[in-house]
């Protein structure tokens, strides 16, 4: 290609697919948040419709301008056309300010207004500590193995983002069915629908009309008005007055905040693995700046670069799809469609496109780190098999208890985990590794990464870093601590004291040299020098 001829394309026709995949995505957890401050925190549809979602609204039109220009930047500097990342609020992230700051203060004051203003406040404090990851995110990407990188995405893609939808979609089959079917055969199996139809659009249409048919979706113009963006900053001076009464609230607010520009690192680092390279510094500030903003709107809730890239740059989306879902999800906040939009997609319908966004990340993965490394990307997967266990035990018990079941010990009683131990759900081990999920299996991808390569010193580092997070509650733990010296801290340091001294006492000919594995492909690089 020419690069003194070459312009890039905004929209594109293939961005119109990858434009119901993102929207999709966005709507789904608009509306989950939507519903839990709604309904479960009692606030009333003047802060949900009028002060939340058009936040929101604001922080994802402000992350889509700088991403539109970035895509356009980086196609002219390298003279072919790129995929924009996709933006959002952070699917994890929200339900941890949901739960974690919104809701404690609303079940402890039932104040549904000030429960508001701390998450805004809280919003705004975690954004600022997002956009320093800026300050170290290019460094941990540099010395990051992709396998520890992706792998860890690849987590959250099978569980949350594959396993739950996919769950959805078979509690709902005529509906769910209909639209799967138009997923695997227009963006799985990649086959032209008539009329060159965008397959997602197809997916979700069938799904939504079939819904009306059987009654599982309704047309609801009750909420259809005019909420027009404003800033709260009274509210949000507020809320972070309370947050520094009440610095208790930062040891949530603060390790997932890390989790979050962590996860920006990450998926950053899925796009330049698909073949689009953008600057990870300057996507952590965007994200920290737009989850301010729209902390001053009236959202509490942080954004991020989304798990997917490698999905929309499959299907040869530019940066149209993104500059559309920022269009209408803004339209739908500020005129009131979202409710409209709630009641009339099911959520069976919709989930197809989601399970595609996983299949398609790990997919990705697979091809884009070196096949010896698999092994790294499967043991970074394994901590969020946990998260998503303790999250689901934790909605098992929360069911018992609305059903009026009385005397329910809580999760974490002695005589309750002993009695699951006896049946075989490791409840200790699993709630350990549930926390902090994202960088422990990024700490175990790079560890297992760098020993099959035989980087120990690198191993050896990840290790020792792990123990010192461990110690003081980043991972392990569900709060900051006092650094403390138990059993995980030790286990990392005995990893990281061996890897680091291995190669300091092993033979050279034990370091150069591999044993070959019975019934295994022998996958090893040969040519990579043991340190």
């Amino acid at each position: 290609m020419d690069m003194r001829t070459y312009q890039y394309r905004l929209f594109a026709r293939s961005d119109f697919s990858a434009f119901w995949a993102l929207f999709t995505d966005n709507l789904v957890n608009l509306l989950i948040l939507s519903g839990v401050c709604q309904f479960v925190f009692q606030m009333p549809a003047e802060i949900v419709y009028g002060r939340i979602v058009p936040g929101a609204a604001i922080a994802i039109l402000a992350g889509v301008v700088v991403y539109t220009y970035l895509a356009r930047w980086a196609a002219e500097r390298e003279g072919r056309d790129v995929t924009a990342l996709p933006y959002g609020i952070s699917t994890p992230v929200m339900f941890v300010y949901l739960f974690g700051v919104i809701g404690p203060i609303y079940w402890a004051t039932q104040d549904p207004l000030l429960a508001w203003q701390v998450g805004i406040g809280a919003g705004f404090m975690g954004g600022i500590v997002a956009a320093l990851g800026a300050l170290v995110g290019p460094f941990l990407k540099r010395i990051t193995p992709r396998a520890g990188m992706l792998g860890t995405l690849c987590g959250i893609a099978l569980v949350f983002i594959g396993a739950v939808p996919l769950a959805e979609i078979f509690e709902h089959p005529v509906i769910g069915f209909t639209s799967l079917l138009f997923i695997l055969w227009g963006l799985i199996g990649r086959f032209r629908l008539p009329g060159n139809m965008p397959a997602g659009l197809v997916a979700i249409s069938a799904g939504t009309v079939i819904g009306l048919y059987l009654g599982e979706a309704r047309i609801d113009v009750s909420g259809v008005g005019f909420y027009p963006p404003v800033p709260y900053l009274g509210d949000m001076i507020a809320g972070v007055r309370y947050l520094f009464a009440h610095p208790e609230l930062f040891l949530v607010l603060i390790p997932v905040q890390i989790y979050n520009f962590i996860e920006t690192m990450n998926n950053v680092e899925s796009a330049e693995a698909a073949g689009d390279t953008y600057p990870v510094g300057l996507c952590q500030v965007t994200d920290g700046v737009g989850t301010m903003l729209g902390a001053l709107f009236g959202s509490p809730f942080p954004t991020t670069v989304y798990i997917g890239h490698p999905a929309y740059k499959r299907l040869d989306a530019h940066a149209g799809y993104i500059v559309g879902v920022a269009v209408v999800i803004s339209a739908a906040a500020f005129f009131g469609f979202l409710s409209f939009l709630a009641a009339l997609i099911p959520i069976s319908a919709a989930a197809p496109v989601l399970v595609f966004v996983s299949v398609s990340l790990i997919t990705n993965t697979a091809f884009a780190v070196k096949p010896a490394h698999m092994a790294a990307v499967s043991f970074a997967i394994l901590p969020h098999i946990s998260e998503f266990l303790m999250t689901k035990w934790g909605s098992m018990m929360n069911a018992l208890k609305s059903t009026g079941v009385e005397g329910l010990p809580a999760l974490g009683d002695p005589k309750l985990t002993e009695a699951l131990l006896r049946e075989g759900a490791h409840f200790e081990g699993h709630l350990a590794l549930s926390q902090g999920a994202i960088l422990t299996g990024l700490i175990w991808g790079a560890v297992v990464a760098s020993v099959i390569d035989g980087r120990f010193r690198i191993a050896s580092g990840f290790a020792l870093a792990a123990a010192v997070m461990s110690s003081v509650g980043i991972i392990h733990a569900h709060t900051l601590q006092m650094p403390q010296l138990d059993g995980i801290t030790i286990g990392y340091l005995i990893i990281g004291g061996f890897l680091g001294l291995y190669p300091l006492a092993a033979p050279k000919e034990d370091l150069e040299e591999r044993i070959i594995v019975p019934d295994e492909p022998d996958m090893l690089e040969r040519t990579v020098p043991a340190e």
